[in-house]
Formats: C-alpha cells, structure tokens, sequence
C-alpha cells in the first residue's frame, strides 16, 4: 500500500505516527505475502527480518511518553478480521519449527518454559497491529497510537520479542551447522519444564529443515 493510500497528503513524513504507522503497515503486508507461501524458501529469514524490523517500532512506542487519546471511550472499530486462514497456513508453511519453549516473565524466579507456536505468535500480533490500524486509517490518530502503545506493552511486545528470538535461534542453528532440539509430540497445551525438555530432544540436524525454511549453513 502506497502512502498516498495509506496517509492524508498534509501528514509530514517524518512525523512519529506515520513512521510508526509506515513500520505497522509494512509488518501486516509483509507477514501476509510470507503466509500465502507462494516463496518458502525464504520465510524465515524474511520473517525475522519483519520481526526485528517491527520491535523497532515497538521500541520507539515503549520509549515515548504515554500517548493519551483524544476521547474518553474508544470508539468502536467494527468486527475483528478473522485470522485463522493466516494462522493455519503459517502453521503450514512453518510446521518443521512452529514450536519452540518459551519463559513468560524473565523476572519470575524458577519459572519453567511453555510451548509456544510462531504461527500463534504472528497472528496474535497481526491481530493487535490491525485493531489500531482501523482506528488510524480513520484518522483517529492519538487513539491508534494510544492501542498500539498499551498493546505493545500488554501484549505483542513481548509476543513478538519471543518469535523474534526463536526465528534467530532457527537461523543460527542451521547457519552454524548446530543440531536443533526436536520437539515431537509436544503442543502448546502442554506444561514443558526442563526434564521434558530433555527427553523430547532429538537429532535433528540442521541441514534437514534449511533447504525448505530458506536458510543454509555457514561454508
């Protein structure tokens, strides 16, 4: 989508909320071409370059001073998209390393890792950036950054710094030739503390999943 469509022609281009808008808009679209899988070969170094590009943006929400918007009561944006055709086939696309484990809070003491998907993740994400974007395109600007703000914090913040962290750790594993820890079996419905962890690991070794996610190891 050009900025012609997506923005009012009198917006300055280097205003916080068109370039936050800008990075939102890019992550919805790119996300969106990556899941209809018509390139597998590049999904997941695509998607953590999507990824890290967008916790830019968070980044800079995270920092700013708290965005107060202009009504009292959030005027109603209409009925959310639905996203699980965009889950399901990022499922698909990603099914070798959809799940991965995950510790909530950092600052928890003795908190063991859960199972988490990639495709969850995303669309969660997805559903959140969308949610303010209706609000943005409406030209209820102060509200949209006000959602995308409080979410980031509240929720695809840390959503996203955990998909993040697992496509990098997908990327290292296979480029410096290391053996993934395969998780067969294991949903995210499922407690995963360190001993499940360990009997669940496999040999998987990196140069079975590389060709097909779009990644290679070091030469």
């Amino acid at each position: 989508m050009s900025d012609a469509t997506l923005h009012a022609t009198h917006q300055n281009p280097d205003d916080f909320a068109v370039q936050i808008a800008d990075q939102i808009e890019s992550f919805l679209v790119a996300v969106t071409e990556v899941a209809k899988g018509d390139e597998p070969d590049s999904a997941v170094p695509f998607l953590l370059l999507e990824v890290s590009q967008l916790m830019l943006a968070g980044g800079r929400l995270g920092a700013h001073e708290d965005i107060v918007p202009d009504e009292r009561y959030e005027p109603d944006p209409g009925p959310e998209p639905d996203v699980d055709l965009l889950r399901e086939n990022l499922a698909r696309l990603l099914e070798p390393i959809d799940v991965y484990s995950e510790v909530f809070d950092p600052y928890e003491p003795r908190k063991a890792p859960v199972p988490a998907r990639i495709s969850d993740d995303l669309t969660d994400i997805i559903t959140d950036l969308r949610h303010g974007m209706v609000h943005y395109r409406a030209g209820r600007t102060s509200e949209a950054l006000w959602w995308w703000q409080f979410s980031y914090f509240s929720n695809w913040g840390s959503t996203a710094s955990a998909a993040l962290r697992a496509l990098q750790s997908v990327v290292a594993h296979v480029r410096l030739n290391q053996p993934l820890a395969e998780l067969d079996g294991l949903d995210t419905d499922q407690g995963m503390g360190d001993d499940t962890l360990e009997f669940e690991a496999g040999k998987v070794m990196a140069e079975e999943i590389g060709a097909p996610l779009g990644v290679r190891p070091v030469t």
